[in-house]
């Protein structure tokens, strides 16, 4: 990850099986929030299980995404205070906001009526971080990853990606990835998905903030390019 002359605190996705190192949709879009209304009237978000679409002891059903087979993930290997839920807003941010709390290990969609989808998130190790603001200038589905020339020197196991690794399910960012910028340089740092779900909650990654795959798929489907995105 490179140095920024930005805040050293954790931040930015962490990856999945490497573990290294990832909008606003217009508000109102069907799929959102229970409880808002829009011209197009009451909508509702997709979140996580329902008796319908699985078992009692799933928390999140397995989901067939680009040709890939994302496993399910059930009660008992996972946290249940990470699911994906609706909530009161904390962070104060305007609607279509992405707030990331690195200490609380929580990701925030901000919604209108002072309400927020919460994702729990895996972050960077002390020193392999970066906070601030900045915006999700793009984002990509089943992204190739490509180590950073310092990842590699830290792992030079990784040299044989020094051309990209194609997506897939052992892809370290997952199913999703959004790319953060702050003014026009690339910051090096994504929000994306992760193989290894059970790391979320955790500081382990190279800087990134890592999701469920799920949950990033949940994410990239509400977000828009230009998104301004806020690391705390």
């Amino acid at each position: 990850m490179p140095d920024t002359p930005l805040s050293r605190r954790a931040v930015l996705l962490g990856a999945g099986g490497l573990l290294l190192s990832g909008c606003t949709r217009t508000l109102g879009v069907d799929g959102l929030v229970d409880g808002f209304t829009t011209a197009k009237g009451p909508v509702r978000p997709s979140l996580s299980v329902t008796e319908q679409t699985a078992r009692s002891e799933v928390m999140y059903p397995s989901l067939t995404d680009g040709g890939y087979e994302l496993p399910e993930i059930t009660y008992g290997r996972f946290d249940p205070k990470y699911r994906r839920q609706l909530v009161i807003d904390p962070t104060g941010e305007p609607p279509g906001t992405i707030v990331v709390q690195l200490q609380e290990r929580f990701l925030y969609f901000v919604m209108p009526g002072s309400q927020a989808i919460r994702y729990g998130v895996g972050v960077g190790e002390d020193g392999l971080s970066w906070s601030g603001r900045g915006r999700i200038q793009y984002k990509k589905a089943w992204p190739k990853w490509t180590p950073p020339p310092e990842m590699i020197e830290r792992k030079p196991e990784l040299a044989e990606f020094r051309g990209g690794m194609p997506g897939s399910l052992t892809n370290p960012l997952g199913a999703r990835a959004l790319y953060i910028y702050q003014g026009d340089q690339d910051t090096g740092y994504r929000v994306h998905g992760t193989p290894q779900w059970w790391t979320v909650g955790q500081a382990l990654s190279s800087g990134c903030v890592r999701m469920i795959n799920q949950d990033v798929i949940d994410l990239y489907d509400r977000v828009v390019e230009k998104t301004p995105i806020v690391i705390i």
